[in-house]
């Protein structure tokens, strides 16, 4: 792959490789504009409504909210496999007495998430360590494979004949926050299973503003409503920003180092990998412990 300058590889390193419906409306525009027929990059007709993979940036304009990024959501149902994968290894391999090599590796890492649940959090559910333990190692496991060079792969699928191809799924805002988003769910679960729905109700709508007077209580309920509703959609989009921009800057410094370094890149990249390992399991531990926390506020019955 030939690049004219630095920025054309930073963007086509950053592009994700994109299946999406193609918008009516933006190809009748484009018509209008050129008082042509819209062409795809391959000579062929761009149809209006139907359903594409992106191999070029002006393909990439004429999709619109319908798009998948079909590079990290395979990536990342790829390392959730290899996570149920190694488990259930070290289960049937798991034996009475000392474990040892692999197996003591999988129990060090069960019984770290079972301490950190076990000092957090203060209700009883049987659901939080195994999600705890799901969370820090899915998590884990995708920011790791920013450890690959960012040429290996990608180059490997433009062989292939694709175009764009991204692999990190913590790059992507759509995938941090789609797993926020699923804690916030299990926020108001939790929430509903321990205070009931009307406990729920009075949580978001009687809090922080009270009165002992009926009409400034009812006066206060939308004024409560915006600021509590405000205080949990924080936590999940904060939850994904955070995790995403960590990730997302640590990724770009790679980039930028075999954008401009070329064959110097090692030079900062792999003192910058060194770095990122702490960096990546860091990232997996705070996401686990918010989500741990979260829960286990939302569980409380007071």
């Amino acid at each position: 792959m030939a690049y004219e300058t630095p920025q054309d590889y930073i963007q086509h390193h950053l592009t994700h490789l994109t299946y999406g419906r193609v918008v009516p409306s933006r190809v009748e525009e484009a018509q209008q504009a050129t008082g042509e027929a819209v062409l795809r990059c391959d000579g062929s007709p761009l149809e209006a409504g139907s359903w594409i993979v992106a191999q070029c940036y002006e393909e990439l304009e004429f999709l619109g909210f319908w798009a998948f990024h079909i590079d990290v959501l395979g990536w990342s149902g790829l390392l959730g496999l290899v996570f149920i994968g190694l488990f259930t290894l070290a289960a049937r391999r798991a034996q009475s007495g000392v474990p040892q090599g692999f197996v003591n590796f999988i129990e060090v890492i069960v019984e770290f998430v079972d301490n950190q649940v076990r000092d957090t959090f203060n209700g009883k559910s049987k659901l939080i360590a195994p999600l705890a333990l799901t969370i820090f190692c899915w998590v884990f496991l995708m920011n790791a494979v920013k450890l690959i060079p960012v040429d290996f792969i990608p180059g490997a699928a433009h062989w292939a004949g694709l175009e764009f191809y991204k692999i990190v799924p913590t790059v992507d805002p759509n995938i941090t926050l789609s797993m926020s988003f699923c804690v916030l769910l299990l926020i108001i679960g939790f929430s509903i299973k321990a205070k009931g729905v009307g406990g729920f109700i009075s949580e978001l709508t009687l809090h922080p503003f009270s009165a002992s007077n009926i009409v400034l209580k009812i006066l206060l309920i939308p004024v409560n409503l915006v600021l509590e509703l405000a205080a949990l959609l924080a936590k999940p989009i904060s939850l994904g920003l955070r995790l995403f921009g960590n990730m997302y800057a640590g990724e770009f410094v790679f980039i930028l180092a075999a954008a401009l370094m070329g064959a110097w890149q090692v030079a900062v990249a792999w003192p910058w990998a060194v770095f990122h390992i702490l960096v990546i399991t860091l990232q997996a531990f705070i996401f686990m412990m918010l989500t741990i926390v979260y829960l286990s506020l939302a569980s409380e019955k007071h």
